[in-house]
Parts: C-alpha cells; sequence; structure tokens
C-alpha cells in the first residue's frame, strides 16, 4: 500500500462515505392512487402543458428555481490534481450537502467525463433548463476562466465559479476586518497576492473592485507584468489592470519587502526571511490546505493577523462562508446573473457579522454562525435588484 493510502478499515471518513452522502428525498404523498395520479400521471400532464404555454410558470412548480448544478470535470479537486470526474464525486456530494445545510438550496452533482472546454461548455448549456444555477468546481486554469465567461454569456441563469469567487468573497471580508484592525485603508494598502490560478486571479479582482490600488500578482516566474510574454490571456489581462498604478515587477522577494498583506493562494511554501521584510503590522493569509503558504506559527512572527484555510486554526477562510448564502439570495431574487456588485454585498455582510467583536484572531465569521446564510443571501438579493439583474 501507497504511503498517502489510507485503509477503509482505520478511517472513519470512509465509514462516513459509504452509500455517499445524500440522497433525493420527496416533498409530497404517495400513499395511494389519489397521490399517485396528481403526482404523475393524469394529473401531471396538466402541469406540463401550463409550462408549455407559459415558461415561466416552472419557477413556481418544479423544484429548478431552488437548485443547482454542481458541475466538475475533475481537473483540479481540493489538492489532488487531475483525479477525473469519477474521483471528484465524493468532493461534489459534499459541496451539495453544504449548499443544503447552510443555504437551503438543492445541489446536484454533475461530473463530466470531458476536459474538453467546448464540450463542457455545450453539455452544461444543454443541462442548465433543469436547473436554477450552476456552481462549477474544480476545473483547472486557465480554462476554468474561458468555460465560466462562455456560460455567463449564454445562460440567462447564475453561474459561479465557487474556487475563484467564493474564496475572494472571504478573503475580501477578512481583509475589511483585518484593515480596520491595523488602522489600514484600501487605497493605501500595499497587497501581495502569490499565486495567479483562479483563486488568485479572482482575490486579485474582487480586491480592485473594493478600492486596493497596490497590488501585485506573482506567479512560479515572478510577477505579472505587461513586459512579459510566457503569460495566458487572464494573466496578461491581470497585469494591466494591477500594474496600471504602480507598474511593479519582479520576484517575489522584490514585492514583499514593505508589503502590507500577503494573500497566498499558491501552495508553495515562502521562506521565512521573505516573510520577515513585510511592512509592521502585516496581514498574512496563507490559505493552501493542507499546507500554508506560511505556517502560522511563522507568520505571527512577523505578521498582527494571521488567517488559513485550515479548521485547526483561528480565521479560518472557508468558501462555505460564501457559496451558499450568494446562490440563496441569487435564487431567491430569481436572478439572472451573478454580479460583481452581488460578491461586493457578501463580502460586506460576512464583515459586518463579526462588527465590533473583531479581533486578531477572529476576522470572518464561524461556518456554523447560523446568521451567516440568511445575512448573505439577503445582502446578494438587495445587490441582485440594485444591479437590475433581479426578476422578482
Amino acid at each position: 500500500m501507497a504511503d498517502h493510502e489510507i485503509s477503509p478499515a482505520d478511517d472513519p471518513a470512509f465509514a462516513l462515505h459509504e452509500g455517499g452522502k445524500m440522497e433525493i428525498a420527496a416533498t409530497v404523498p404517495l400513499a395511494g392512487r389519489e397521490d399517485l395520479s396528481l403526482a404523475y400521471t393524469p394529473g401531471v400532464a396538466r402541469v406540463c402543458q401550463a409550462i408549455a404555454d407559459d415558461p415561466s410558470l416552472l419557477s413556481r412548480y418544479t423544484w429548478v428555481p431552488n437548485t443547482v448544478a454542481v458541475v466538475t470535470d475533475g481537473s483540479a479537486v481540493l489538492g489532488l490534481g487531475n483525479i477525473g470526474p469519477r474521483g471528484a464525486m465524493p468532493v461534489m456530494e459534499g459541496k451539495a450537502v453544504l449548499f443544503k445545510a447552510f443555504g437551503g438550496v438543492d445541489g446536484v452533482p454533475v461530473t463530466l467525463d470531458t476536459q474538453d472546454t467546448d464540450e463542457i461548455i455545450e453539455t452544461v448549456c444543454r443541462i442548465a433548463p433543469g436547473f436554477g444555477g450552476i456552481n462549477l468546481e474544480d476545473i483547472s486554469a486557465p480554462r476554468c476562466f474561458l468555460i465560466e465567461d462562455a456560460l455567463k454569456q449564454k445562460l440567462d441563469i447564475p453561474v459561479f465559479h465557487d474556487d475563484q469567487h467564493g474564496t475572494a468573497v472571504v478573503v475580501l471580508a477578512a481583509l475589511t476586518n483585518a484593515l480596520a484592525l491595523t488602522g489600514r485603508l484600501f487605497e493605501t494598502t500595499r497587497v501581495v497576492v502569490s499565486g495567479a490560478g483562479a483563486a488568485g486571479v479572482a482575490c486579485a479582482r474582487i480586491l480592485l473592485a473594493a478600492g486596493v490600488r497596490d497590488i501585485a500578482v506573482v506567479d512560479s516566474k515572478g510577477v505579472l507584468h505587461p513586459s512579459r510574454e510566457d503569460m495566458n490571456p487572464v494573466k496578461a489581462a491581470l497585469a494591466g489592470e494591477t500594474t496600471a498604478d504602480t507598474g511593479r515587477s519582479g520576484s517575489l522577494a522584490d514585492v514583499l519587502a514593505g508589503a502590507d498583506v500577503l494573500v497566498g493562494v499558491s501552495g508553495g511554501t515562502i521562506p521565512e526571511d521573505l516573510v520577515a521584510t513585510m511592512a509592521p503590522e502585516a496581514i498574512i493569509f496563507g490559505l493552501a490546505n493542507p499546507t500554508p503558504e506560511v505556517m502560522p506559527e511563522v507568520a505571527h512572527r512577523h505578521a498582527r493577523v494571521v488567517a488559513t484555510g485550515r479548521s485547526d486554526f483561528p480565521n479560518q477562510i472557508n468558501n462555505v462562508l460564501a457559496f451558499p448564502g450568494i446562490f440563496r439570495g441569487a435564487l431567491d431574487a430569481r436572478a439572472s446573473a451573478i454580479t460583481e456588485g452581488m460578491k461586493l454585498a457578501a463580502a460586506e455582510a460576512l464583515a459586518d457579522l463579526v462588527g465590533e467583536d473583531r479581533a486578531d484572531d477572529f476576522v470572518v465569521p464561524d461556518p456554523f454562525d447560523a446568521r451567516v446564510g440568511p445575512a448573505v443571501a439577503l445582502a446578494v438579493a438587495e445587490a441582485a435588484r440594485r444591479d437590475g439583474v433581479s426578476r422578482a
């Protein structure tokens, strides 16, 4: 047995997963012929014809407006990489369970046996009539950007890539409180994002939208800068956005010196001697799992506020704080899309839940805080109306 393999008999996770983590349950009785005649034929035919005549009735007489497809091709699953659609299924089931538990949303795992960008787009478009929203999950960059952009153009329901935007929303919420603790403003704070994959790009963009002006995004070859010729179109576009004011370039060491904030979404380890060059009362979010870019015991020697993606340290940047409430709000508003304003509203709602209780070890709410889902949903629904995408 390989070192990374664990015997099912020794691991309680296998026992929990026995038979899967979810099931379909009826919401109507089927106790006799009358129930059957209403739930199915002949009664169902009348409902079908009514919806065919007036498609808007779909939102009243089916589960579609409360149902989200959790779609993956298995190409970037957790920290496991490209393990394919079958290996990804337990994660998609887990995501669906989280949707239900934290947002009251019915999530349906959809694992696609293709990693062709055009085929994924076509397949999701074809199944879209059966869903109120599409949650893209664990699809590798840069294809994830192309897929999301194409689906947003083709579909009139919310499309959301959680690995990008869920992470970004929670990072913004946590940073809002961390900046308040350290007496900083978005407009004058220097930020370094280590990692230019799905999460790194989304974090950089939401921070720009929130008012950050000095932000450097670093990949394995250095700072994203327009002078580089080795970047894909997504990185090239981001390079123009992030260097327009500062023109920063070079290596991670070059931009980390004097920086106020480090957001790690790369999976690589950042040496302590580089961390030590950051500004006083620095803020470090090391979000790689299971090993943060900067371990908390190291980060605390040089930073005031430290966050990770792990549940065994304070300040967990956990996507479950964002995506259930975001979809709940979008579905409640019958939104045709998820806008930047809706994401910013979700982050503000999360930050506000911490409020005056904020502390160095408390910059985001606990995932089990019962206020989280409703607060995010309300803020997102209101933003959908302000942004003109609500049909409720």
